[in-house]
């Protein structure tokens, strides 16, 4: 189980290597995502607040990264944070994220992406549930849900 002080650890030393590694030019991600995907996954952007399709589904199923497929998080993981982003304690292994230091916005935080594509999906934070303490808070735009 990844705890807070992995991620800080990551986030300095370096993170896991992804299973993959996939990479496109701006305008091959352009011509697979629609605008509002872009701007959030290659452009690092953020939905409005209890926007997002995912915010209050509770499907079963494999979240995975919008862009490349990768799988990220299990919905059996997924919990209402009331932070208006679909919030997570895990990701389905330990190499599927990468943590960015993010000091932008006037703070200190830590920039989650998809390992594989480095495509922005949110930040995580560790004020969670137990038992990992974790809330990875995710932009809907930047996942879609798998049911098979």
């Amino acid at each position: 189980m990844i705890k807070w002080n992995d991620i800080i650890s990551f986030s300095m030393n370096g993170n896991p290597k992804p299973d993959k590694r996939i990479e496109k030019t701006a305008e091959e991600w352009r011509s697979l995502l629609t605008e509002e995907q872009y701007r959030i996954t290659r452009l690092k952007g953020t939905e409005a607040p209890g926007s997002g399709e995912f915010c209050s589904s509770h499907e079963a199923g494999i979240y995975e990264c919008i862009c490349c497929g990768t799988l990220l998080f299990d919905s059996t993981i997924k919990y209402d944070s009331r932070s208006g982003w679909p919030s997570f304690t895990q990701p389905i292994k330990e190499n599927a994220i990468q943590y960015i230091r993010d000091a932008s916005m006037g703070m200190v935080r830590v920039e989650v992406q998809c390992n594989s594509c480095d495509a922005h999906l949110g930040h995580v934070f560790p004020d969670g549930p137990e038992p990992s303490g974790l809330r990875y808070c995710i932009n809907s735009l930047s996942i879609d849900l798998n049911k098979d």
